[in-house]
């Protein structure tokens, strides 16, 4: 599950067609009386800002460095069709056009390994835990193409904080839902299920790693990575992995699922690096989703697509082309 695609005679090759017509422009979020209970003491919008069958999830501007971009959001209607999360198809539409089997209730998070307090969180607790925050990010594939989408969430430092991390957790595992039951594209060979993905531990208590539970203002939609997913906004989206079911700090660097299949093109840190290109296509350049036509001038990428001020110290002294 992820958010890049490998492109190989034995794999798929989804469309990148760019989707069709915009629809409306998310409504500023202001403040109103809670529309979830879980979250009853959060501000609310007097509508959602896409009405539609999700709940109103709203969260408070963040203060963290760099959390908002002036970019231009994604439109709502793109960001929700065109993406990539393979247990439901390899095509960029596949996701949307099946994800309505994902059933996000009941939901459970264990955590586990190296940590003081192991256990097993609800999604409610998961939700209650810390103050709903927006963060507009980049986010950056490695195809080539880019979004810009607000998020709801919190940084998923909160959560480790509260689990106790012990002196020999040096990096952080993430086990996603692999159901054959909901997830047709689980039958497909493309990877080994379920899909797994790592981070050294400094990055995942970056304030800017984002426990995400909602985007645009409403709860995570099926084909996003309901009901909570993880974003790196400074790394390739194919770490943000979806729909977590498990989380494992560990002393080893964890084998990351694309890792595992294709390591000369896929590394474990996957900075997004317009430097380092694939060893098929190049990574200097990128097509904005939803705004730059398919004749439409490339953007140039950005070096940690744009966060290296908040993140560029994380890797000082790396070898980045080595250890991509």
């Amino acid at each position: 599950m992820h958010d890049a695609m490998k492109r190989s005679p034995v794999h798929p090759v989804p469309s990148e067609i760019t989707p069709g017509a915009v629809v409306r422009q998310r409504r500023l979020l202001i403040q109103g009386a809670a529309a979830v209970a879980a979250l009853a003491a959060l501000p609310a919008p007097a509508q959602a800002p896409h009405p539609g069958k999700l709940s109103v999830l709203p969260g408070v501007k963040s203060t963290v460095p760099g959390a908002l971009s002036m970019d231009k959001p994604t439109p709502y209607a793109d960001a929700t069709s065109y993406n990539n999360f393979y247990e439901f198809g390899t095509d960029k539409s596949d996701p949307a056009a099946h994800a309505g089997t994902l059933k996000t209730r009941p939901w459970t998070v264990v955590v586990e390994g190296e940590v003081r307090k192991p256990g097993t969180w609800d999604i409610e607790s998961l939700l209650k835990l810390s103050a709903m925050e927006e963060r507009i990010y980049r986010l950056r594939c490695v195809e080539g193409w880019s979004m810009v989408i607000p998020w709801v969430g919190y940084s998923l430092a909160e959560l480790i904080r509260k689990v106790e991390p012990t002196g020999n957790a040096r990096f952080v595992q993430f086990v996603t839902l692999a159901d054959r039951a909901q997830m047709p594209g689980l039958r497909s060979p493309v990877l080994d299920w379920p899909y797994v993905e790592g981070l050294r531990l400094d990055e995942a208590m970056h304030p800017l790693t984002l426990l995400a539970f909602g985007m645009y203002g409403q709860v995570l939609p099926n084909q996003n990575g309901a009901p909570l997913r993880l974003v790196v906004p400074w790394k390739y989206g194919f770490k943000s992995g979806k729909s977590i079911v498990k989380i494992r700090f560990v002393d080893k660097q964890p084998r990351t699922s694309w890792e595992a299949a294709a390591p000369r093109e896929y590394g474990f840190y996957s900075n997004v690096n317009p430097q380092v290109d694939h060893p098929r296509w190049s990574q200097a350049t990128e097509r904005r989703i939803g705004e730059d036509g398919l004749f439409a001038r490339k953007r140039p990428t950005l070096m940690f697509n744009g966060y290296e001020p908040q993140v560029g110290q994380l890797y000082a002294g790396m070898d980045l082309k080595r250890q991509f």
